[in-house]
């Protein structure tokens, strides 16, 4: 049975959210968070059954109220659309910090039109996929359209969702009418599902089409047959959840599962620019996948490491494995290594290969060493440290051939 603990986490004005987070009983493969339906909660029988699902596959996953539902804190006549998106964001964000991930935004409803927006802010997400989701976050207005004439005269008018009384403003209907979810779809620039049931009564089966024509490949598009808007028969919930864990599983960090097929021959990294901020670019190398930015100071949005911090990466963990390999041929009792590296420009007189006059680029590496070894160890892990592959090509002089593809 998977693992359950309550938690909660400031939302986007501060108060406290709560949170549901389930953990797989065996391995862990990713992270996914999910966003409920309008006025719904995290607790509903289709969250459940989902999250179930999700866990069972192996994936962690974390679900919470929104302001002011269910038992998070705040009032819900002072949400709207967009704080919803800010609440994910912050949900996204609180578990990144956690945990490596989430990978995967899963939204109901209209959680998931939020999660379609909310992913633009979140380049630690890799996927994205949607239930029943409408392409327009005013289609909400639909389900209390008797009460809109009050709400503009008004101000305000309490409404009947799913027999429970709502407070909604007109702030309200101001933003669900600005939201631009099939915008967002449009420019989305990373994998989405589109599960929908052809009969949703509630969210019809065009907004669908709309996000799914919206949205640039890779995209996919599951039936959910006969099941309704809330998915309250729990079989065509848990059906949505492994649909999704199955198609998840591609954007999901590569651990035991099969390496595509030329992966281990193809040693092509890409790079292409994601169009968030100035200089976000996305990185793919076989199956995994990463941000790459400068940081704020030099006009970037500092969303992931620069490409000098990838290289002083790419030393260091070279080191750690060639000692680590070197290590366990011999025996040693080599507990635990850790690198740490700093890179600058200087005149360096100890470089020999380096042009006189010119600043090098210098790389202060410093090792880490626990276990009982002994004095004579680690000094030849030391000189071992200067033989990784990455070094010796730091080091060597290369050549770079650039070509123009058409």
């Amino acid at each position: 049975m998977p693992e359950q603990e309550r938690t909660e986490f400031p939302g986007h004005d501060g108060g406290l959210l709560a949170a549901r987070i389930e953990r797989p009983s065996g391995p862990l493969r990713g992270w996914v968070l999910f966003a409920h339906c309008f006025s719904c909660s995290k607790d509903i029988s289709a969250a459940r059954q989902i999250a179930g699902a999700l866990a069972a596959a192996g994936l962690g996953v974390m679900r919470f109220d929104f302001t002011g539902l269910g038992h998070s804190d705040g009032d819900f006549a002072n949400t709207n659309f967009s704080t919803n998106v800010e609440d994910l964001v912050a949900a996204s964000r609180w578990l990144a910090a956690r945990h490596p991930g989430p990978q995967v935004l899963v939204g109901h409803s209209l959680g998931g039109a939020a999660a379609i927006v909310a992913a633009h802010e979140l380049p630690h997400v890799s996927a994205v996929a949607t239930i029943g989701a409408p392409a327009d976050a005013a289609h909400v207005v639909e389900a209390f359209k008797a009460h809109v004439d009050a709400i503009e005269t008004h101000g305000e008018a309490e409404v009947s969702l799913a027999g429970r009384p709502f407070r909604i403003q007109k702030h309200f209907l101001d933003d669900v009418r600005g939201a631009k979810v099939t915008k967002a779809a449009e420019g989305l620039k990373r994998p989405l599902l589109i599960l929908h049931a052809p009969l949703d009564a509630s969210v019809g089966i065009d907004n669908a089409t709309r996000l799914f024509v919206a949205a640039k490949h890779p995209k996919s598009f599951l039936s959910l047959d006969t099941a309704d808007h809330l998915l309250t028969q729990p079989a065509d919930a848990r059906r949505a959840g492994n649909l999704i864990a199955a198609w998840a599983a591609a954007y999901l960090p590569a651990t035991d599962r099969p390496v595509p097929e030329g992966a281990t021959t193809d040693k092509t990294v890409r790079v292409t620019e994601t169009g968030r901020g100035a200089y976000e670019n996305s990185v793919e190398t076989g199956v995994h996948r990463l941000i790459v930015d400068e940081p704020a100071s030099l006009g970037g949005g500092n969303r992931g490491p620069d490409p000098y911090a990838l290289l002083g990466a790419a030393l260091v963990a070279c080191t750690s494995i060639t000692l680590r390999m070197y290590a366990d041929r011999k025996g040693w009792p080599l507990e635990q290594v850790a690198v740490a590296v700093r890179h600058s420009r200087e005149h360096a007189a100890d470089c020999a290969q380096c042009e006189e006059g010119v600043p090098a680029d210098v790389f202060e590496r410093a090792l880490t060493l626990s276990g009982p070894l002994d004095a004579d160890q680690r000094q030849r892990l030391l000189e071992i440290a200067d033989k990784c592959p990455v070094h010796r090509t730091l080091e060597t002089p290369g050549l770079v051939r650039t070509t123009l593809s058409t």
